[in-house]
């Protein structure tokens, strides 16, 4: 009697969970929230399945918090406490806006300097076709903030209705300091203004570093503030402030600590439980844009900061219709899908070069799966910390 064929592959599922508070125990809360999914939806758990736990709830499980004082005390300490050149900082009254004030805390005079037409993740204060009505190239001028306002006027996100200039220069002014704005792409135009400086970039943070200091520059990134306890604050040794966001008027949750120790110990639960060989991550920010918003999802260091071993990699897939339309364009019906089977079940490891893998997604396991799992997640109400998906891993044969 012939199999039944699988008709579903790849599923993804919001998985619900308690409330998590500090010294929870997370390992077994998303253990047991996945095995009562299981139970109350009646479906069953398979090898190569993904659990992904969202960073916030392991980063809250830990207790990794810090206030805006634990904030402006370590930038006073790394950085002097005079005049600050903020470089690059994403627009986020989320993201950034609250460290923001306690960086400004930390500083008698904050000089920010903004890259423009956006932030380095897409958030948008101009459009290209405004700079190209102005006369202005964003790659080698500098704009003070009477001159932007004299070229742009005010200025307000499509999305949130903040004008980031003007909320930016207020919150610098609320926490005691003076503050000073420009526009400018290249980093080293805040050196006429200080040599004392706070790099807030993420992504290009490495570089911009790089060409402060071979000029003399005194330079932190976000990444150099909270690397370690202060005043007996949370902290993250690898990557400071980076990933952090706002928990309350005047406290940050940071990302979290290492995890990996989480991830194989709630790997290890469910094989002891069904048997079952899973995969598991903690997942922040997936990696997508936004084509209308022009955003790029990504305002965390990195999509997932602890992931099991059977994560790492990249998909070595074969494109279908690449197949069907050249290898197999004279076959069709049953013929057609054993030919495009026996293909994939003999494809090699690496399909680096082969035509048949033109068009499949050359990124990481991690980045791939955590961008599914932020968009099955959401980032508000929904409730469902942890998502489980299964087929991921399967094929036009499984």
């Amino acid at each position: 009697m012939k199999t039944a064929e699988r008709l579903v592959g790849t599923v993804s599922r919001g998985i619900r969970c308690p409330i998590i508070r500090q010294g929870d125990d997370l390992a077994e809360i998303v253990t047991r929230s996945v095995l009562d999914a299981a139970e109350s939806e009646g479906f069953s758990l398979r090898d190569r399945d993904v659990i992904s736990v969202t960073e916030s709830i392991v980063a809250r499980s830990q207790g990794n918090y810090a206030s805006i004082q634990d904030i402006a005390d370590d930038v006073r300490a790394k950085l002097g406490g005079e005049t600050i050149g903020v470089l690059f900082p994403i627009l986020s009254r989320n993201r950034f806006a609250i460290c923001l004030r306690g960086i400004a805390m930390g500083a008698k005079k904050v000089v920010l300097m903004l890259s423009y037409p956006s932030d380095e993740v897409g958030n948008h204060l101009l459009t290209l076709d405004q700079l190209d009505e102005a006369g202005i190239n964003p790659y080698s001028d500098v704009l003070t903030l009477e001159r932007y306002r004299a070229l742009f006027g005010d200025t307000v996100h499509e999305f949130t209705g903040v004008d980031y200039v003007d909320y930016y220069a207020g919150i610098i002014r609320d926490a005691g300091a003076e503050v000073e704005i420009l526009f400018a792409n290249q980093a080293k135009a805040i050196l006429p203004y200080t040599d004392k400086i706070l790099t807030c970039d993420i992504h290009t943070r490495a570089r911009t570093k790089r060409i402060l200091r071979a000029e003399g520059a005194t330079v932190c990134g976000l990444d150099d503030i909270l690397t370690a306890p202060v005043n007996g604050s949370g902290f993250n040794a690898k990557y400071g402030l980076l990933g952090s966001n706002k928990s309350t008027e005047d406290k940050i949750k940071l990302f979290p600590q290492e995890c990996k120790d989480l991830v194989l110990e709630i790997q290890k639960r469910i094989l002891d439980t069904t048997g079952k060989h899973v995969e598991v991550m903690v997942y922040g920010d997936g990696a997508f844009k936004d084509p209308q918003g022009k955003i790029w999802e990504l305002a965390d260091p990195v999509v997932s900061p602890a992931f099991t071993d059977g994560l790492i990699g990249t998909p070595s897939e074969l494109k279908l219709k690449y197949l069907a339309d050249n290898d197999f364009k004279d076959l069709s019906g049953e013929a057609l899908k054993d030919a495009i089977s026996e293909s994939i079940r003999k494809k090699d490891a690496d399909l680096v070069g082969n035509m048949a893998s033109q068009g499949t997604t050359p990124r990481q396991l991690t980045d791939l799966i955590g961008s599914l799992c932020d968009l099955t997640s959401g980032s508000g109400d929904k409730g469902t910390p942890v998502v489980l998906v299964q087929g991921y891993f399967d094929n036009y044969t499984s």
